[in-house]
């Protein structure tokens, strides 16, 4: 008995981390891929309807030219500023995420910490303890219970 209730835990958490990870594959493939198509078409669409449609100099224009003169300046102009972005503001995106990272302020202190030696032997051992716990966890839940191990020097004043 012991064992087939043991299985069907298992079960059960194997099925559920597939369904968190089914929605999380559709999250991004809808949020990231597919809304952003459509909401491309929509806007090229509204756009002919209040632009060209309901001005009598344009409206010997069909969709799919707007469309195709719409996408040849609109993807030069998103790739110029993608790369303006990645260029000068990438680096205070990265700085702000840095600056708002506690485990990673936590982890960077303690590297400092043990190259100086001011980490015992023990505080060494609960790192990597803790670390190899996050990485054998296949999911990590963020209600606290993976908080960094507790130590006054590690924590903010």
């Amino acid at each position: 008995m012991l064992k087939s209730s043991a299985m069907v835990g298992k079960f059960r958490l194997i099925n559920k981390n597939w369904v968190k990870r089914r929605w999380l594959d559709f999250r991004n493939g809808n949020g990231l891929y597919l809304i952003f198509f459509l909401t491309l078409a929509q806007f090229v669409i509204i756009q002919y309807r209040l632009l060209l449609d309901r001005t009598p100099l344009f409206h010997s224009i069909p969709l799919w030219v707007f469309s195709a003169a719409f996408v040849a300046i609109y993807v030069p102009l998103g790739l110029i500023i993608g790369v303006w972005h990645r260029r000068t503001q990438y680096n205070v995106d990265s700085q702000t995420h840095f600056e708002r990272n506690p485990i990673g302020a936590t982890m960077y202190l303690f590297l400092v910490d043990l190259i100086d030696g001011k980490v015992t032997e023990e505080e060494r051992k609960q790192m990597r303890r803790y670390l190899l716990e996050i990485m054998r966890k296949p999911e990590r839940s963020l209600t606290g219970t993976n908080d960094p191990p507790q130590d006054v020097r590690y924590q903010k004043n």
